[in-house]
């Protein structure tokens, strides 16, 4: 059995799909947020990209009727928000490995993973913070992330990129600061 692309429109920085029967597909799998009211789903623009790039979506501009490749979308998506490509990464790596990922809480939180099966079982098991190689990250900023995590009771995962497109998830559980 094929999997039928769904028709999505590009609109003011949102990438919004109509619902349907393979919409609610979607959204049981843990990607974008319904809409009620204009009986959509909304998805993020880094689930957006990977949908994309796995075929499962198309994408028209609503202004132009332009179709939008991977490439275009990402070009517009980044002038609005330069850690996008960094999150798609992140994002399509623990996808692939089976995990379900949400959008964060807040915080500089980046992600919610949901372990393997328990995506609307369950609360979300880990909060990710997303880093890019040579960025730097004041320890206070890290020490508030994982307070965060520990008063919400999750663990924390960073997810550490280097300028290759490599990814190392280190766990942080505690931290002592001199």
């Amino acid at each position: 059995m094929s999997v039928k692309e769904i028709e999505g429109v590009y609109e003011k920085d949102r990438i919004i799909i109509p619902l349907d029967e393979d919409t609610e597909l979607l959204s049981r799998g843990g990607y974008g947020v319904v809409c009620e009211e204009s009986s959509s789903l909304v998805l993020a623009h880094y689930e957006a990209l990977y949908l994309l790039s796995e075929n499962r979506i198309t994408l028209r501009d609503r202004k132009t009727g332009e179709p939008l490749s991977l490439e275009s979308l990402l070009h517009r998506l980044n002038v609005s928000n330069s850690m996008i490509w960094t999150k798609y990464l992140i994002y399509r790596d623990l996808r692939s490995r089976g995990y379900v990922v949400r959008e964060g809480i807040g915080w500089g939180i980046n992600f919610r993973l949901y372990d393997r099966g328990t995506y609307g079982k369950k609360a979300a098991k880990f909060i990710v913070l997303a880093i890019s190689e040579g960025t730097p990250m004041p320890i206070t900023q890290l020490k508030k992330a994982l307070m965060l995590t520990q008063n919400i009771k999750k663990e924390l995962v960073i997810a550490v990129i280097d300028r290759q497109g490599v990814i190392v998830y280190y766990s942080l559980k505690k931290l002592n600061v001199w």
